[in-house]
């Protein structure tokens, strides 16, 4: 019987032994056959090809390091992307894209790109707030151009994460939505002096009960918090779409030049992002804005009142309504739907950072973020706004675009508070037909419920426990949302509350996991020890 070192093949480049066949396979390839080694010259000159060839492809096309996708995107376990590397430009070794420097040129661009889509947020915040309270429109172009300006800042804060405030991710901050709500409520009821001081009241709140908030993030894994980025994409693409119909029940809903327009579109940004490549593909967003305005321009649906008017400077008035004033019962319904924001700010994160890839504490971060929200919206009840809220909207452009640079948002944040100050350049975009922004918004809202979907996807549902946790808290949160009116028969406070389906389903979510994840297993252990004693 043959050693086992007699039966080993011989070293490469050594002849076999005596009375051992030449080895088979590649080991016994002809000197002709064996690659030719470059002279350096022309090593040199094959890299150089090389790398240009790399350069022409497009984005998307291009090989990945192992673990990632081109849409910035990890699969599971995978280790978050630490290369500097996004999609059509490199990045110096060791830089994150979150944190990569672009070309002022398209930073600029980009973030014009999440103005344009997001533009109609502030402005319609601000007409429902004129029309609701009946402002003067000299008041109204005021709390416009604060609006902007505050966006603006926000959005700065959040991006560029200066000391302890904002996780420096790509957000935009905006005014909207359910405190919108709460703060109109409030002023119709007590006056608009209380609204505002219970806007500056709730800021302070939110910074005393932060540590405390901050201890609970435990109880917010990824089940939570994903069901909870569900509701709020499904929510967002009802918004979007309500841009496009109009309200039901209001004279030209569903009217056939809206509808037209909104999927006109929808399809334009569509053709972009086939046809195009490189930064074209990117700001496919911006240019199917730009071509649905072009096409209502065509057919007479554009309204341009809005667009004259005189002056070229707005200055935002501190103070606008007088001395605000501060009343704790008139303020506490802000005060509660301020938690709620806190748990939306923690999925908005989460989520955030999901689309850029960039691995996050949530413990120190969320808490960041909601520093920033709350900094804003003190600053912004000074100038007669509501709360200023960190909008998950913008994530949906990073998510399209493959543009996860914070400097971007960054932009968008300098370019809000420019037209905050300049009265043509607001006028002039107020004046896009919200059918077309409608349109872009479905779009870029249905990218935020299928991340929430994906981070779904790695929580665990083929357990039956997770499975009805997310079932019931999204049976109780979308109810609100696809049934309006629902609870209409309750006190307007406890309806204001029960009407968030974000609150509600967060809420479900959050203490249905508890009771399934950590209190039934801590009772069941314990029966179980006390039947193995009882049964010494």
């Amino acid at each position: 019987m043959s050693s086992p070192r007699q039966s080993q093949p011989p070293a490469a480049g050594q002849p076999p032994a005596a009375g051992q066949p030449p080895a088979a396979g590649p080991a016994a390839k002809h000197p002709a056959d064996e690659p030719t080694v470059l002279p350096s010259q022309l090593a040199d000159t094959f890299e150089a090809v090389n790398s240009q060839l790399a350069q022409a492809v497009d984005p998307d096309e291009r090989p990945h390091p192992e673990g990632h996708r081109p849409d910035g995107a990890r699969p599971e376990g995978a280790r978050p992307d630490t290369t500097g590397s996004s999609p059509g430009e490199g990045a110096p070794p060791g830089v994150h894209p979150v944190d990569e420097s672009r070309p002022l040129g398209r930073i600029l661009l980009f973030g014009i790109q999440h103005v344009l889509v997001m533009a109609a947020t502030p402005i319609s915040a601000i007409f429902l707030m004129s029309a609701t309270l009946g402002l003067r429109a000299g008041l109204t172009v005021d709390l416009l151009s604060a609006a902007f300006v505050l966006s603006g800042v926000g959005s700065l804060i959040q991006s560029l994460g200066p000391w302890k405030f904002g996780p420096r991710l790509p957000f935009v901050m905006l005014p909207g939505g359910a405190p919108l709500i709460l703060f109109l409520a409030i002023a119709e009821q007590h006056g608009v002096r209380v609204a505002t001081g219970a806007v500056v009241l709730t800021a302070v709140f939110t910074f005393v009960v932060l540590p405390v908030f901050s201890r609970l993030l435990a109880y917010f894994p990824a089940l939570v918090i994903g069901t909870m980025i569900v509701i709020v994409g499904v929510n967002l693409v009802k918004v979007g779409a309500v841009l496009v119909t109009g309200q039901p029940g209001s004279p030209g809903f569903a009217n056939p030049t809206s509808l037209g327009l909104g999927m006109a579109t929808i399809g334009f940004t569509v053709a972009f992002y086939l046809f195009f490549s490189g930064i074209l593909r990117q700001l496919s967003v911006m240019l199917g804005l730009f071509a649905g305005t072009a096409l209502a321009a065509a057919v007479g649906a554009i309204n341009g009142t809005g667009a004259t008017g005189d002056g070229l400077v707005n200055l935002p008035h501190l103070m606008p309504f007088g001395s605000p004033e501060f009343n704790l019962i008139a303020a506490l319904p802000l005060m509660l739907y301020s938690l709620a924001s806190m748990a939306e700010a923690t999925g908005q994160t989460v989520i955030n950072a999901e689309a850029v890839g960039k691995r996050i504490d949530k413990r120190t971060d969320v808490p960041k973020t909601v520093r920033a929200d709350a900094l804003t919206s003190l600053f912004g009840g000074f100038f007669g706004l509501p709360l200023m809220v960190t909008s998950g909207e913008n994530i949906g452009i990073v998510r399209v675009t493959g543009v996860r640079s914070r400097f971007v948002t960054a932009a968008a944040g300098v370019v809000l508070i420019v037209i905050g100050f300049l009265a043509p350049v607001t006028r002039a975009i107020s004046v896009i037909p919200t059918a077309v922004v409608g349109g872009t918004a479905m779009v870029v809202f249905a990218v935020i419920t299928v991340l929430g979907i994906q981070m779904l996807g790695r929580s665990d549902l083929d357990k039956h426990t997770s499975t009805f946790i997310c079932a019931v808290a999204l049976a109780l949160g979308l109810l609100p949302i696809l049934v309006p009116g629902v609870y209409g028969a309750f006190p307007p406070n406890v309806r204001i509350l029960l009407e968030s389906g974000v609150a509600v389903g967060t809420f479900t979510a959050a203490v249905l996991n508890i009771l399934f994840h950590h209190v039934r297993p801590g009772v069941a252990a314990r029966l179980t020890t006390a039947r193995t004693e009882s049964d010494r």
